[in-house]
């Protein structure tokens, strides 16, 4: 070894392996083996996302599983009747579908709402929404927030 990869390397220095997880390992099979104490909270993120209409807003946080792209969950924050819902299921990628609930029952508001729409640029979702069943009633723009 040169001097001058002596020195960038340090002295002393081994090689130090990291996992996916972020923990130091010993070797480098360690760093890239198959993680088996992943739990499900590793495997959801979080996006807010705001859905537009050109009389409303509703504001959303939507979980998901980034490597299924599965919606595992969320709320509707604001801007519906009955406001928060539950975000139930649906999926995030090149098209979108959320599907929510309202909690509870009673009342002048409906009971589920479906979002869907296709990936544009900017990062959004062209598509529609509906309620109790229908998912094409509203146009709309449902844009992820950063």
């Amino acid at each position: 070894m040169t001097s001058a990869a002596q020195k960038r390397k340090g002295p002393g220095r081994e090689h130090q392996f990291v996992n996916a997880q972020g923990s130091e390992v010993k070797t480098r099979d360690e760093a890239f083996a198959v993680q088996r104490e992943i739990s499900a909270e590793a495997l959801q993120v979080t996006q807010k996302m705001a859905l537009h209409n050109q009389a409303l807003t509703f504001d959303m946080e939507v979980n998901y599983n980034p490597n299924t792209n599965a919606i595992t969950g969320g709320r509707i924050t604001s801007g519906i009747c009955g406001a928060p819902w539950d975000i139930t299921g649906g999926s995030i990628g090149s098209s979108l579908r959320i599907e929510g609930k309202r909690p509870g029952t009673g009342g002048n508001c409906a009971t589920t709402v479906t979002i869907i729409g296709q990936f544009q640029v900017p990062l959004s979702y062209r598509g529609t929404y509906g309620f109790n069943g229908q998912s094409t009633t509203f146009n709309c723009v449902t844009q992820l927030v950063c």
